[in-house]
Protein backbone atom coordinates (compact mmCIF):
# COMPACT_ATOMS: atom_id res chain seq x y z
CA UNK A 1 0.00 0.00 0.00
CA UNK A 2 2.80 2.03 0.82
CA UNK A 3 4.51 1.71 -2.58
CA UNK A 4 0.84 2.61 -4.38
CA UNK A 5 0.91 5.54 -2.29
CA UNK A 6 4.45 6.93 -3.09
CA UNK A 7 3.82 6.27 -7.22
CA UNK A 8 0.46 8.21 -6.74
CA UNK A 9 2.20 11.19 -5.09
CA UNK A 10 5.50 10.98 -7.04
CA UNK A 11 3.25 11.46 -10.90
CA UNK A 12 0.29 13.97 -9.41
CA UNK A 13 3.81 16.26 -8.07
CA UNK A 14 5.33 15.64 -11.58
CA UNK A 15 2.55 16.38 -13.50
CA UNK A 16 1.78 19.42 -11.46
CA UNK A 17 5.55 20.79 -11.60
CA UNK A 18 5.34 20.46 -15.49
CA UNK A 19 2.18 21.92 -15.84
CA UNK A 20 3.54 25.21 -13.49
CA UNK A 21 6.57 24.97 -15.08
CA UNK A 22 5.25 25.39 -18.43
CA UNK A 23 2.90 28.18 -17.58
CA UNK A 24 6.74 30.20 -17.06
CA UNK A 25 7.84 29.54 -20.44
CA UNK A 26 7.89 31.89 -23.16
CA UNK A 27 4.94 31.40 -25.59
CA UNK A 28 6.11 30.75 -28.90
CA UNK A 29 5.01 32.39 -32.49
CA UNK A 30 5.40 30.34 -35.39
CA UNK A 31 5.69 31.71 -38.29
CA UNK A 32 4.24 29.94 -41.83
CA UNK A 33 7.42 27.63 -42.53
CA UNK A 34 7.26 26.04 -38.99
CA UNK A 35 3.62 25.99 -39.46
CA UNK A 36 4.05 23.98 -42.85
CA UNK A 37 4.60 20.24 -43.24
CA UNK A 38 8.22 19.12 -44.00
CA UNK A 39 7.89 16.17 -47.14
CA UNK A 40 11.72 15.44 -47.28
CA UNK A 41 12.10 18.13 -49.91
CA UNK A 42 8.78 17.93 -51.88
CA UNK A 43 6.78 20.99 -52.24
CA UNK A 44 4.04 20.37 -49.47
CA UNK A 45 1.61 23.06 -51.39
CA UNK A 46 1.74 21.07 -54.55
CA UNK A 47 -1.12 18.75 -55.67
CA UNK A 48 -1.80 15.11 -53.42
CA UNK A 49 -2.17 13.51 -56.86
CA UNK A 50 0.61 13.02 -58.77
CA UNK A 51 0.43 10.53 -61.91
CA UNK A 52 1.69 7.31 -60.98
CA UNK A 53 2.41 4.65 -63.42
CA UNK A 54 -0.14 1.76 -63.45
CA UNK A 55 2.59 -0.50 -64.36
CA UNK A 56 4.72 0.14 -61.57
CA UNK A 57 2.01 -0.79 -59.61
CA UNK A 58 1.01 -4.05 -61.19
CA UNK A 59 4.57 -4.95 -60.50
CA UNK A 60 5.23 -3.90 -57.06
CA UNK A 61 1.73 -5.60 -56.05
CA UNK A 62 3.33 -8.64 -57.65
CA UNK A 63 6.63 -8.37 -55.62
CA UNK A 64 4.58 -8.29 -52.52
CA UNK A 65 2.90 -11.15 -53.58
CA UNK A 66 6.21 -13.36 -53.97
CA UNK A 67 7.20 -11.89 -51.16
CA UNK A 68 4.99 -13.54 -49.15
CA UNK A 69 5.01 -16.16 -50.69
CA UNK A 70 8.47 -16.58 -49.62
CA UNK A 71 7.75 -15.98 -45.97
CA UNK A 72 5.17 -18.23 -45.84
CA UNK A 73 7.57 -21.16 -47.22
CA UNK A 74 10.54 -20.29 -45.27
CA UNK A 75 9.46 -23.19 -42.51
CA UNK A 76 8.54 -25.47 -45.05
CA UNK A 77 11.75 -27.52 -44.64
CA UNK A 78 10.64 -28.19 -40.59
CA UNK A 79 7.36 -29.38 -41.96
CA UNK A 80 9.05 -32.87 -42.12
CA UNK A 81 8.70 -32.33 -38.06
CA UNK A 82 5.02 -32.13 -37.62
CA UNK A 83 2.82 -35.26 -37.65
CA UNK A 84 1.62 -35.55 -40.71
CA UNK A 85 3.73 -34.20 -43.07
CA UNK A 86 2.82 -34.58 -46.55
CA UNK A 87 -0.04 -32.57 -45.73
CA UNK A 88 1.84 -29.70 -44.75
CA UNK A 89 3.72 -30.22 -48.48
CA UNK A 90 0.66 -30.66 -50.51
CA UNK A 91 -0.63 -27.05 -48.69
CA UNK A 92 2.57 -25.61 -49.47
CA UNK A 93 2.24 -27.37 -53.32
CA UNK A 94 -0.99 -26.10 -53.94
CA UNK A 95 0.10 -22.27 -52.66
CA UNK A 96 2.88 -22.71 -55.07
CA UNK A 97 0.62 -23.95 -58.02
CA UNK A 98 -1.77 -21.09 -57.50
CA UNK A 99 0.61 -18.30 -57.26
CA UNK A 100 2.47 -19.83 -60.79
CA UNK A 101 -1.31 -20.11 -62.15
CA UNK A 102 -1.73 -16.47 -61.19
CA UNK A 103 1.94 -15.38 -62.56
CA UNK A 104 0.71 -17.49 -66.37
CA UNK A 105 -2.59 -15.08 -66.27
CA UNK A 106 -1.13 -11.90 -65.35
CA UNK A 107 2.31 -12.93 -68.03
CA UNK A 108 -0.40 -13.98 -70.45
CA UNK A 109 -2.23 -10.92 -70.20
CA UNK A 110 0.67 -8.36 -71.05
CA UNK A 111 0.78 -7.30 -66.93
CA UNK A 112 4.26 -7.97 -67.41
CA UNK A 113 5.02 -5.91 -70.54
CA UNK A 114 6.87 -2.49 -69.19
CA UNK A 115 6.22 -1.07 -72.24
CA UNK A 116 3.82 -1.39 -74.73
Amino acid sequence: MNLVMTILFTTTTLSLILAIVSFWLPQMNPDAEKLSPYECGFDPLGSARLPFSLRFFLIAILFLLFDLEIALLLPLPWGNQLPNPTNTFLLAAAILILLTLGLIYEWTQGGLEWAE
